[in-house]
């Protein structure tokens, strides 16, 4: 099976709808006419301030001139943190595909919105506006004639891919609520999702394809749905030529898709109706499905998109993410495509199949701007610079870092060796419950310095505080704290589907009347930000946030395990990485054993990246007097500084410290683990 194979009803669908011409269209907008955003008017800062102090003044006219509207709206925003109330752009519709598609349609539709760079390289497929919008057309006509209305779930088990962006578009163009799985997560947590969403529908491909590797993507959905009784149909598109097990669900979906028309009205959806919901993980063991919204979180991508990019017609914009995340929801579709622009879907791996392909990549599809994650770039600088400098990488104007904070050695490697020092290096901080990138070093005044390693200036409408731990703000330069942000903003998330309690808690209970991002943050005396870390049991590895809640539950089914503790610590590759200290019961014969399959049921339950690097058998976990792990003592232990421990005053027994040193000890001397 040749890696470069597209599918024969994929080539149909997208390559064989030429000379249909444009019948998908829309009708012609009443209010208000749409491009890429123009420029808010004033210097930088005269538009921070605005953006800061009057925020329906800044975003009001924003909105108007940027969206494509049905009925326009009657108030700006209505929110309020300590209730949380979030609203923007109350009484206005619009649909959100319309703004994507039919609008570029209208004026260039032969132009590209995707380049897809297949898994096997040089095999790029492109994509014009028109071919997009008819096949979203069509799989919107296929969803609708399956029973799936306005307000219906659609789980999405899909790489990335252009079949993929179409469903994402058409359960907006219909009104229904899209909810994107990583095509890497596990059959368990993908059965999570779609229960917790309670999803009518699943779309996935027979097999998935990335590093040279065929992912069975089939079989995980075949095995999920199982345990979902509110799926009635799996539509299953094909990447491979390769067959697969279709049972009482199944549906084909490019023979579905042939029998519709490339025409679909798109519904007209109230600003604050749901576009979807995208599954992150907290501090609790349970995913939670953040809610965004139509209007706001577009205009938001959008603007961001072009502004902390420097996006300008006509470039090639190239964000390596996966579309399972929120980064590539925002800066792989929406935004770019709301733009006009030529987005890359990126489906491989960055060494696959040789350290150079991100860039080979770059000089055959002139690609303007590259945001990609520190992992990768960390990951990458580990191989001879030959692999860049022998491909030419004289197109790029920007270079954009995003997941985590960047190490030093990356961003230098990323500034002197990839850009050639004289690219723009954004570090972009942001999360999926913002929407959109919210500190970026650009945009700024022309000229104004960046800084290594920092994420510096907030874009508009974001002001940030500092807090202490007792909740006072801190003022000035050269201080640190937890990082909040003190007023809404259009992208931001809504709620948290099906509790908006949990919303509450989890952002505006800490520190009331602020929305906590969880992580903390330093403020320079230039008042520039630079992100810390979090500050909470969520772990970062490569990129992909992770309760350290869920590790410890999917670990504490085995019968053999009474107690177990999850930390997060450096890695050089990673960021972080996982380190899992357990507790075995008296009877246990083999402890090796029980640990490999610890390892093999974290990949099953959750994902491969998820399972601890190293694992320690202990006899105790430190605890507090009412029971609570102290994780912290853990972390200190790993990361050296077990002779600081801080205050142990509310430890049950401070003698299971000297047992946790002296097993740690022995372990690194036994595996030599680097720490």
């Amino acid at each position: 099976m040749a890696a470069s194979c597209l599918g024969r009803g994929v080539v149909r669908l997208l390559g064989g709808l030429r000379g249909v011409g444009a019948r998908g269209l829309a009708a012609p907008r009443l209010w208000g006419s749409a491009s890429a955003p123009a420029a808010p008017a004033g210097s930088y800062q005269e538009r921070i301030a605005l953006a800061a102090s009057e925020p329906a003044a800044f975003w009001g006219p924003l909105a108007r001139d940027v969206l494509v509207w049905d009925t326009p709206y009657h108030t700006v925003s209505d929110c309020d943190f300590r209730s949380g109330r979030i609203g923007w752009f109350l009484g206005g519709q619009l649909n959100v595909s319309v703004n994507c598609l039919d609008q570029h349609v209208r004026k260039s539709p032969e132009s590209v919105a995707l380049i897809w760079e297949q898994d096997e390289p040089g095999t790029e497929v492109r994509i014009t506006y028109r071919e997009l919008l008819e096949t979203t057309c069509r799989l919107a006509n296929t969803l609708k004639r399956h029973g799936v209305h306005r307000g219906d779930r659609v789980a999405i088990y899909m790489p990335v891919s252009p079949l993929a962006v179409a469903a994402m578009l058409a359960c907006a163009r219909i009104g229904a609520i899209h909810t994107v799985v990583f095509a890497g997560f596990s059959a368990g947590s993908l059965a999570a999702r779609i229960n917790d969403a309670k999803c009518k529908v699943v779309i996935t491909f027979n097999q998935g394809l990335r590093g040279g590797r065929v992912v069975e993507l089939k079989k995980i959905v075949d095995e999920a749905v199982k345990l979902c009784p509110t799926v009635q149909h799996v539509l299953v598109a094909h990447r491979t030529d390769n067959k697969v097990h279709m049972g009482d669900l199944d549906i084909p979906l490019e023979q579905e898709m042939a029998k519709e028309e490339p025409v679909c009205a798109p519904e007209s959806m109230g600003s604050e109706d749901t576009l979807f919901l995208l599954y992150t993980s907290g501090s609790t063991g349970t995913p939670k499905g953040l809610v965004h919204t139509q209007a706001g979180y577009l205009l938001y991508a959008a603007l961001t998109h072009r502004f902390v990019f420097d996006y300008r017609p006509g470039d090639v914009f190239g964000c390596v993410a996966d579309i399972g995340w929120i980064t590539g929801h925002s800066y792989v579709v929406y935004g770019p495509l709301c733009n006009g622009a030529t987005s890359v879907l990126f489906e491989s791996t960055p060494v696959y199949p040789d350290a150079g392909r991100y860039w080979e990549m770059v000089q055959r599809l002139k690609i303007n701007q590259f945001y990609g994650s520190p992992t990768a770039f960390r990951l990458l600088l580990k191989f001879e610079d030959s692999w860049v400098k022998k491909y030419d990488r004289s197109s790029l104007r920007t270079l954009g870092s995003v997941g985590e904070p960047i190490n030093h050695e990356a961003w230098e490697w990323l500034h002197r060796v990839v850009g050639d020092s004289r690219c723009t290096l954004v570090d972009t901080w942001w999360q999926t419950e913002t929407g959109g990138i919210c500190i970026s070093p650009r945009p700024s005044e022309e000229g104004a310095e960046i800084l290594p390693c920092m994420a510096m200036r907030p874009l508009f409408g974001i002001v940030p505080v500092l807090m202490d731990e007792k909740g006072n703000v801190l003022k000035g330069g050269d201080v640190s704290g937890a990082l909040c942000l003190s007023q809404a903003w259009p992208g931001m998330a809504r709620t948290i589907f099906g509790d908006h309690q949990r919303f509450m808690d989890a952002y505006f209970e800490a520190y009331p009347g602020y929305y906590f991002t969880g992580d903390g943050a330093y403020r320079t005396e230039d008042g520039y930000y630079q992100i810390t870390g979090r500050m909470d049991d969520v772990i970062n590895i490569s990129g992909h946030r992770l309760g350290t809640a869920e590790i410890e539950d999917a670990m504490a089914d085995h019968p053999a395990v009474p107690e177990t503790a999850v930390i997060g610590y450096p890695h050089d590759i990673k960021g972080e990485a996982a380190f899992a200290f357990i507790v075995l019961k008296d009877d246990v014969g083999d402890a090796d054993v029980v640990v490999k399959e610890l390892r093999s049921v974290v990949a099953s339950k959750i994902a491969k990246y998820a399972v601890p690097d190293q694992v320690l058998v202990v006899k105790r976990l430190p605890k507090t007097r009412s029971g609570k792990v102290m994780r912290r003592l853990l972390r200190k232990i790993v990361t050296g500084r077990a002779q600081d421990l801080g205050d142990i005053t509310t430890m049950e027994d401070p003698t299971v410290i000297t047992e946790i040193l002296s097993a740690y000890q022995e372990y690194k001397d036994k595996s030599g683990a680097a720490q």
